[in-house]
């Protein structure tokens, strides 16, 4: 038989008294179980989770032996769990057994033992002279690396560069990397931890071969090594397939959020924090409104943060009024950050706000939680993928900082700034001499005192950062903009429960559940955990 159980925080399976389960396929042989399964996405049930876009934890388990009269047997190892997006729709797959690819690795990097690393190498393109479209792309993870490879972002490169830049890799952002590095502005593809391949929509690609398109493209690995393992070598990477067929479109990336600084950063001690990165309406408007008037049309967003995140929304917003979520991810899961292909595609139009909002949890945590590249560090990005591409590369921003410090009773800063980053303090006393980081930590904070800095810094002037290819940048760059006047917090649309007899509606999920056991499970099928 087959039921809908449910477990309390004791962990003890109970029999669910709303059968909402129902099975539609059994088969097993002497190898495996197969099961078939459908429910609502909305039971309201209180005891089964919502089904959403959002990703979700599923948790398997099994015995060899069935359910009895006694109760459960314990699984012991004969479990495990898997984040996973259950809506994510399904993207059409065209074979690429035929189609030419070429690989883009990294060659026996030798990882530090130390916390995070980013490893940069630089790579030419090797297809040139004809217009060719990437269809889809896959990560190259070496085996036994899955957790060591956090990320890899493949940036544009200034086409001016010459082969020698080919030679060697180096650390990222390192005071010693190669000045060819600083020309590699421009984010062409995203790929996270828990991630898969991503297959480009049927009428858009990403274009190589032209005088427009990346010629020399940099390929940048976040390696988190928290455990400070030594002698790890790695050669991961990214695997490009790309055909002489034509798309209709040529497919850019956005970077959106909140530029990765220090200005971004949340208290200790916190059970939620909020901060929002802006695309803002000026940024748009001139990007947009010389480039692509009628808009361009997004497909697929990555929504990216670290440990500290819970929860990340892409807000939108058109002549003041809010529209339907661009994306979002109410159950953000550091270990599985992947493109979700939209439904629909959504046009951007000249004038429009795109707002990147992050939800915190510092509850773990005795000090300042700052914006920056650890994964201990914080971001709050979002990466659009649209078509027709255009000129336009990051439209983010970046908090006022001096509110911030004002906030701890920070009077006066020693000036020129450039010359004593990260800001040192020279009034009050209890701060005089102290970086602006130290002084952050030294405050006293407290939940009460959380909530009214998170009040403050949501309602600050923001610096416009709205960038083009090749290091350049838009007019409006380096602005001074107010966040718009919006509704806090975001308003969830109101879930519509559904009948367990209600079998054929649109909002009924359907799941395939497959045991691969070593010795054969004969017997009826136990409850479903």
């Amino acid at each position: 038989f087959q039921q809908d159980y449910f477990t309390d925080e004791n962990r003890v399976l109970k029999k669910d008294p709303q059968q909402d389960y129902h099975l539609e396929y059994a088969m097993e042989n002497n190898t495996h179980t197969i099961l078939a399964f459908s429910r609502e996405l909305h039971t309201c049930d209180p005891n089964d989770k919502s089904i959403t876009e959002s990703t979700v934890r599923v948790i398997w388990a099994y015995h060899h032996k069935d359910m009895g009269e006694a109760g459960q047997n314990y699984h012991g190892a004969n479990r495990g769990s898997k984040s996973l997006r259950l809506l994510n729709p399904e993207k059409e797959e065209v074979s690429s057994v035929s189609l030419a690819y070429f690989d883009l690795t990294n060659k026996d990097v030798l990882i530090p033992d130390k916390d995070t690393t980013y490893w940069c190498q630089m790579f030419k393109i090797p297809v040139r002279h004809e217009k060719h479209h990437v269809t889809k792309v896959e990560p190259l993870i070496q085996k036994g690396h899955e957790n060591l490879v956090h990320h890899i972002l493949l940036y544009q490169c200034s086409s001016n560069l010459n082969d020698s830049v080919l030679d060697y890799g180096h650390e990222c952002y390192h005071p010693n990397m190669p000045d060819s590095f600083l020309t590699c502005e421009t984010v062409i593809f995203a790929w996270a931890i828990g991630g898969e391949g991503f297959t480009y929509p049927p009428h858009v690609g990403l274009s190589i071969g032209t005088a427009g398109d990346p010629l020399f493209v940099l390929m940048e690995v976040h390696y988190d090594n928290p455990s400070y393992i030594e002698g790890l070598i790695d050669n991961s990477g990214l695997r490009l397939i790309y055909t002489p067929v034509l798309r209709k479109y040529d497919a850019g990336v956005i970077e959106a959020g909140l530029w990765v600084s220090l200005f971004h950063n949340i208290p200790p001690g916190m059970p939620e924090f909020v901060s929002e990165g802006h695309c803002t309406l000026e940024c748009l408007e001139e990007a947009l409104g010389a480039e692509r008037p009628g808009g361009i049309h997004v497909f697929a967003v990555l929504l990216h943060a670290h440990l500290a995140g819970r929860a990340i929304r892409m807000r939108h917003f058109r002549n003041g009024e809010e529209q339907k979520l661009l994306a979002y991810d109410d159950e953000f899961d550091f270990n599985f950050q992947e493109f979700q292909y939209l439904k629909e595609e959504r046009t951007i139009l000249p004038g429009d706000n795109l707002i990147t909002e992050c939800h915190y949890s510092t509850v773990d945590r005795i000090r300042m939680t700052w914006g920056g590249l650890s994964t201990r560090n914080e971001m709050c990005l979002s990466y659009l993928l649209y078509y027709p591409r255009i000129n336009l590369t990051r439209c983010a921003s970046i908090p006022d900082i001096m509110e911030q410090l004002q906030f701890i009773g920070v009077k006066e800063i020693y000036r020129p700034v450039r010359q004593t980053w990260p800001f040192i303090i020279k009034s009050p006393k209890q701060y005089k001499n102290l970086s602006f980081m130290d002084a952050m930590n030294k405050f006293k904070w407290s939940r009460s005192e959380g909530l009214s800095y998170n009040e403050l810094v949501l309602k600050l002037p923001v610096n416009v950062r709205c960038s083009k290819t090749d290091n350049a940048e838009w007019s409006i760059q380096g602005m001074t903009a107010l966040p718009p006047e919006i509704e806090r917090p975001y308003k969830t649309e109101p879930v519509i429960c559904s009948s367990s007899s209600c079998l054929c509606c649109s909002t009924l999920l359907t799941l395939l559940f497959v045991v691969h056991v070593t010795a054969r499970t004969i017997g009826n099928i136990g409850p479903f955990v």
